[in-house]
């Protein structure tokens, strides 16, 4: 057990501080290098830590980062973020046009690649209307965080929900649940950001900007938008999540006439190492039986299935999200739903929750990191500052998404959906 916790705090250690460079020691290697640590220290024998690895989560985040590779390749994304960032009139309609475009982006593609491909662009523009960057900057990242709640193919955690979630709620039904929460949401963090920014964020009209207008392919992009409705219509018919999105990948290598070399070039293969190491390092932890602990103290009240019980269990994801970060919380806390009142309410609540505790903190979510990091200087913010900002935007949003929750549950709107 002891040898299990000193793994798993040393692994956190360097995903959190995003890089060791004393020993060249990144976040993915961390990962794996934990994986391998938590085998040869007894947290878990090697025939467990292979089981161990998700295939089905690691399947679809395959599949969806391969049409968003299909999508990078065909510029689409670049024009998306030029039409928005050039067109807005004022420094507040650039807020809300920015957090419109990277939430509906998030919603069905990984929130984790918007912000790898948008962040630059993001920068230049403010850069070249003089902007703060700071403010689009949490926008952006705010932003994916949230859209990302809306589907069970809009971020990590909610993949790894999405799969255990099979057979008990699906993508259409989540979706059609979550929806009006990610709307709501998207603009209650828009007005947010212009209020707590309202000094700095200048009135009047925009001067205008005049970056080269990207070119885009026409025919690729509007093929990778076809799978991405594949991927769509088939997770919604009831296919297994990890399927649809291969299906749809594969049909998208077969008409897309770019060679697949050039597409799987562009693939996050980082991330797909970082989630492999971290299912073994989180699965040791899990074996060991420190984070279950944590879950018993509050699986009395939690039992009890009451509003009293459900803002135990998410206050528990939402510190836990911030503590180890949400992915590896997730990985754990699925295997507490089943045993929940409700398992069906229980699933909707961790990826909800421990998708919008992501904004709470500067590494409550991979997103933020990528984004201020990419920003480089101007995206340097400290962790007391960035956690000024976000507890406003994660209480507010938190509020809204449970009430709306709250108000369907009330209405029968999971019954009328077959829950």
């Amino acid at each position: 057990m002891v040898g299990s916790l000193v793994v798993f705090c040393l692994t956190y250690v360097v995903i959190a501080s995003r890089q060791l460079h004393w020993i060249g020691l990144d976040r993915t290697g961390g990962a794996i290098v934990g994986a391998v640590a938590m085998v040869v220290v007894g947290g878990l024998p090697m025939d467990r830590a292979l089981h161990a690895i998700d295939l089905h989560v690691l399947v679809l985040l395959f599949g969806v980062l391969v049409i968003a590779a299909y999508l990078v390749e065909a510029r689409f994304f670049r024009l998306t973020a030029y039409l928005v960032l050039t067109r807005a009139r004022s420094a507040r309609s650039l807020v809300f046009g920015l957090t419109f475009v990277v939430g509906a982006l998030s919603a069905l593609l990984l929130n984790d690649t918007v912000c790898v491909l948008l962040t630059p662009l993001v920068v230049a523009v403010v850069v070249e209307a003089k902007l703060p960057a700071l403010p689009y900057l949490l926008a952006l990242a705010s932003a994916a965080n949230v859209g990302g709640v809306v589907s069970f193919s809009g971020n990590p955690q909610n993949m790894i929900v999405g799969a255990a979630a099979h057979g008990t709620i699906g993508f259409a039904q989540y979706l059609a649940l979550t929806l009006p929460v990610g709307v709501a949401c998207l603009a209650a963090n828009a007005y947010v950001i212009c209020w707590l920014f309202r000094r700095e964020l200048p009135t009047g009209t925009l001067a205008e900007r005049t970056p080269p207008r990207p070119a885009i392919d026409r025919v690729l992009a509007a093929k990778a938008l076809g799978a991405l409705a594949l991927f769509v219509v088939l997770a919604t018919a009831g296919v297994s999540l990890a399927g649809a999105a291969m299906c749809a990948a594969a049909a998208l290598m077969l008409v897309a006439r770019t060679p697949p070399k050039t597409v799987f070039a562009s693939v996050d293969w980082q991330l797909l190492a970082f989630f492999a190491g971290l299912f073994v390092v989180v699965a040791g932890v899990a074996h060991a039986g420190l984070l279950d602990r944590a879950f018993d103290q509050v699986a009395p009240v939690v039992a009890r299935g009451n509003l009293a019980g459900d803002l135990a269990f998410i206050a528990l994801v939402v510190v836990g999200s911030n503590l180890v970060s949400n992915v590896p919380l997730v990985l754990v806390a699925v295997g507490w739903v089943p045993h929940m009142p409700d398992p069906t309410w229980g699933f909707v609540m961790l990826a909800v929750a421990s998708t919008l505790a992501g904004n709470l903190t500067l590494f409550g979510s991979v997103a933020n990191i990528i984004v201020m990091e990419g920003a480089g200087p101007r995206g340097e913010i400290g962790f007391w500052r960035f956690l000024r900002y976000g507890s406003v935007i994660t209480l507010i949003n938190l509020v809204l998404a449970f009430a709306i929750l709250g108000g369907e549950r009330v209405l029968g709107v999971p019954g009328w959906l077959g829950l």
